[in-house]
């Protein structure tokens, strides 16, 4: 909650503040009334009008959390950001090609991490493996547009093969 009580020289009451999409909403709401502070039941009066606008603006800032949120799942060159390709050396030493996926979970409330193998499930099975695993994490529904362009930006093999020959040459 974001009421807070106010008690200055300047101004008594209660201030109510929330940042919503990088844009502040801050509002008063003044205990006094001709000069005199108010007590009882008009001061609660006041804080039950405080705490409804600071419920409104908490509805609109989860809103623009999630709004974000799904915006922000792939980056300027259309890339699903969190799933990434690499060449994971196993203890072996032998290089294999994997997607790894670190992401911060909204199930879990903490970052995961995992790998999944591109040579064990093919390209298109090791994409849906990530991808699974990724809306899972995120809350995404598999009936979502969004889940169908996830899956729509699946690498092509040469994409992967032009990432493989730049890897090599670093």
């Amino acid at each position: 909650m974001s009421v807070e009580l106010l008690d200055t020289s300047r101004f008594h009451g209660f201030r109510v503040r929330r940042q919503i999409a990088g844009k502040t909403y801050q509002e008063y709401f003044s205990l006094k009334e001709n000069g005199k502070r108010v007590r009882g039941a008009a001061r609660a009066a006041v804080k039950a009008e405080a705490e409804a606008r600071d419920a409104v603006l908490e509805k609109m800032q989860a809103k623009a959390k999630a709004e974000a949120a799904k915006t922000a799942l792939f980056d300027k060159n259309g890339k699903v950001r969190g799933i990434l390709f690499r060449m994971k050396t196993e203890k072996s030493g032998t290089r294999t090609p994997v997607f790894q996926i670190g992401i911060m979970s909204a199930k879990a409330g903490k970052i995961v991490n995992t790998t999944v193998s591109i040579n064990l499930h093919g390209l298109e099975g090791a994409w849906a493996k990530a991808v699974g695993f990724y809306i899972d994490h995120k809350k995404i529904s598999k009936r979502a547009k969004i889940y169908q362009q996830l899956m729509n930006a699946q690498p092509t093999k040469a994409q992967l093969a032009a990432m493989k020959r730049k890897r090599k040459k670093k």
